[in-house]
């Protein structure tokens, strides 16, 4: 078997990362290049005409069922997950891994499935974890790992987190990705016993395709009860087996510890503001009331409503300031 497809993944910082890895490749390249990049799902992608003008292949946006082909580039497009599958691309709008589609772990674990060890998988710049499962995957199917060096890339999260993880084969910083894959494609895949097919990877890979809706039924069988919901449905978690912490609802949104950690930062943080506002406004309807009641001549009345007002504004003033305060660390990096 010879090494033929290469699987790359990249995020915040990724568009450079990818710019330089492609210009390292050569006209001639004996395998096909599908990538993916997190991208918000609205709107157009314009990522496969930067990778055509910055290197000797052609790079186009994946269509479903496209047929792969050695020296050419795919690339994600918006919205959609991107899989292989008998030997094409399909495109899904299957459920979201880390709040993201296309996520890296979705086409990685795919690749896997369908190529083992004819599979080179590689992680670029990009925050948090995408990826690490989809790379501890490749390994264990006998496939090639090649992750850019942390201290080479912008955002250093995802391939500090595949280190963390996976006994990588290569780390390199991206100009030297290129020449590598270059050496790599193409050539024979050296035989070596690899962990069988699981069902929970079966599964995963049918609910990224969205082509097997009863595969979702099979998550709590797969998984154990967590008491965690997903923010993306507020459905309960199910811990998935396999290396590192990983959730998925029954709806089939996926989660790792460190996304689904963030991910709930964010939805404390929307609450809070929430709050905030609400009190403001209940100060500004007590003291509208104080008033009107005042002018009224009901006094009883006034004085309840002075302290609604007073404890709604000591209140904001608590929220403001831990508001204020994460917001300023968050720009000075304290």
């Amino acid at each position: 078997m010879r090494r033929d497809l290469v699987v790359v993944g990249a995020s915040a910082g990724g568009v450079e990362a990818l710019r330089q890895l492609v210009a390292g490749l050569p006209h001639d390249l004996r395998a096909a290049v599908v990538v993916v990049l997190h991208m918000p799902a609205g709107g157009s992608s314009a990522l496969a005409s930067i990778l055509s003008r910055s290197g000797a292949l052609p790079a186009v946006t994946a269509e479903d069922g496209a047929e792969l082909r050695n020296a050419h580039i795919y690339v994600a497009r918006p919205d959609h997950h991107v899989v292989v599958h008998d030997g094409v691309l399909q495109l899904s709008k299957g459920p979201t891994e880390n709040g993201y589609r296309p996520a890296v772990n979705a086409l990685f674990r795919s690749a896997a499935l369908a190529r083992g060890r004819a599979v080179i998988g590689v992680v670029l710049s990009g925050a948090l974890d995408d990826g690490t499962a989809g790379m501890v995957t490749i390994k264990s199917r006998g496939g090639v790992t090649v992750v850019q060096d942390p201290g080479d890339a912008v955002y250093p999260g995802m391939p500090e987190s595949v280190l963390q993880h996976v006994e990588v084969d290569h780390v390199l910083p991206v100009a030297q990705i290129g020449p590598l894959l270059a050496r790599l494609a193409g050539g024979y895949a050296t035989p070596k016993i690899t962990e069988p097919v699981s069902g929970a990877l079966r599964m995963e890979v049918a609910v990224a395709r969205d082509d097997a809706g009863a595969a979702y039924g099979d998550i709590p069988t797969i998984g154990s009860p967590t008491i965690f919901t997903c923010p993306d449905c507020s459905g309960s978690l199910v811990e998935m087996p396999g290396e590192g912490i990983r959730y998925r609802c029954l709806v089939g949104h996926a989660w790792t510890a460190d996304a689904l950690m963030d991910a709930m930062g964010g939805t404390l943080e929307r609450a809070m503001w929430t709050a905030l506002r609400t009190l403001d406004e209940k100060a500004s309807l007590a003291h509208r009331m104080v008033n009107v009641s005042r002018d009224a001549g009901r006094t009883l009345v006034v004085e309840r409503y002075r302290r609604q007002e007073e404890e709604a504004l000591a209140a904001a003033e608590v929220l403001r300031k831990y508001l204020l305060r994460d917001a300023v660390r968050e720009e000075t990096g304290t």
